[in-house]
């Protein structure tokens, strides 16, 4: 394998394990604060709850994409 791909790949398998850890812990950290609530929208609010569940897919997407970006930023000037 050329020095470059090697390097690619490293880095790859790092993004998607740091994405990994996120993705558990804002799944928990949202299951534990927003848990019994969310349940409580899905049976009398189902409308809202949609909507709500629709933000917080938006949300985590873009929070998680941007804090591994950082991450991947520090990490990549340790590397090189």
């Amino acid at each position: 394998m050329k020095k470059g791909t090697a390097k690619t790949v490293r880095v790859f398998a790092i993004e998607l394990a740091l994405y990994t850890v996120l993705v558990v812990i804002y799944f928990f950290l949202v299951l534990h604060l927003l848990g019994q609530w969310l349940y409580e929208l899905e049976i009398h609010h189902r409308y809202t709850y949609a909507g709500i569940a629709i933000l917080l897919i938006i949300g985590q997407a873009i929070l998680l994409e941007s804090l591994t970006t950082f991450l991947m930023r520090l990490i990549r000037g340790r590397f090189d």
